[in-house]
């Protein structure tokens, strides 16, 4: 290998090209190059146009639907394993099917736990992303995960803003962990929303457990979907008496009629990340790019030195 060469190489799923972009670019190399040949029927094949012998690799790609993003991965993974790649790391700045990772009821799949399986049996040795649904989902795996939390790049954000009353808030029970997290380091108080729902995406009923009344609240989460829950607890805390409500969501699936939801509530602003692409602008919604993060992260992985530092929380 020439001594010109990059000592690791990034590769991106097509979807996921507009991040892996500023993430090679803030890594100091080029994105390596891959051509899709598809067939009539919608079949795909990936192919290196490029040498990956004895190298690193980075393959940057979400995988949120359709499916076809995660058989691009597995794909890509297959490809580098049997053109002799050393390493090869799946990079998913949002891991998709991580909401399936328990049975909440019978006859149901495990979809987290298959996704896992089906990157171990392509070939990754190592996995890298960020702010999982459920931390545990990290046991699925049987090689190195590396699990960021996007706090690394929130908590900036939101100390630039000098809220005072700040008051931080979990949409649900089972963000209170995160919710507490996110208090703890700037020193604010906490409420939790309580909801009850009829069916997946229809809220039944919230109630507040918390004073918000006077305060400036953030609500904290790791993804954002039809925008019903945070839309819903940012009119009641503001019916509540509470003076602001932002929302930060590192994860922006918004789908279906999200964006007009939105727009209609009490949200001042709602911050995510560019784990996802969004559909479309939207003057209350501010993107906070995970690239710096990722390639300083990947740096250090491929240098072998500690990442510990750069977990805030």
């Amino acid at each position: 290998m020439s001594h010109l060469e990059p000592e690791a190489k990034i590769f991106a799923c097509s979807q996921s090209v507009y991040l892996a972009e500023k993430i090679a670019e803030q890594y100091g190399i080029p994105l390596g190059k891959v051509t899709m040949s598809t067939y009539s029927d919608g079949e795909f094949q990936p192919s290196y146009e490029e040498s990956i012998r004895g190298l690193r690799v980075f393959i940057v790609c979400s995988t949120f639907p359709t499916a076809d993003n995660l058989m691009e991965l597995l794909l890509m993974i297959d490809a580098a394993k049997r053109a002799s790649a050393r390493h090869i790391t799946a990079v998913m700045p949002y891991f998709g099917w991580a909401r399936q990772d328990r049975k909440d009821k019978p006859r149901v799949p495990i979809g987290a736990k298959l996704v896992a399986n089906l990157l171990d049996a392509a070939g990754a040795t190592r996995v890298m992303t960020m702010d999982l649904h459920a931390d545990q989902i990290q046991g699925f795996f049987e090689k190195p995960v590396d699990h960021l939390f996007a706090s690394t790049i929130f908590l900036p954000y939101v100390e630039s803003l000098k809220l005072d009353n700040l008051t931080i808030a979990s949409p649900d029970m089972g963000g209170s962990k995160r919710a507490y997290a996110y208090s703890k380091f700037l020193a604010s108080d906490v409420v939790i929303c309580y909801k009850q729902r009829k069916a997946a995406n229809v809220i039944d009923t919230m109630e507040l457990i918390g004073e918000v009344k006077g305060r400036n609240v953030i609500l904290v989460d790791d993804m954002i979907d039809t925008g019903g829950t945070l839309a819903k607890a940012a009119d009641l805390m503001i019916e509540k008496g509470a003076l602001s409500v932002r929302a930060i969501c590192t994860h922006a699936i918004l789908s279906g009629d999200a964006y007009e939801k939105i727009e209609n509530s009490k949200l001042s602003e709602l911050i995510v990340t560019d784990s996802i692409p969004l559909k479309k602008e939207s003057k209350k919604i501010r993107v906070v790019s995970c690239a710096p993060l990722f390639a300083e992260v990947m740096h250090m992985v491929h240098h072998n030195n500690s990442i510990s530092g750069k977990f805030i929380m």
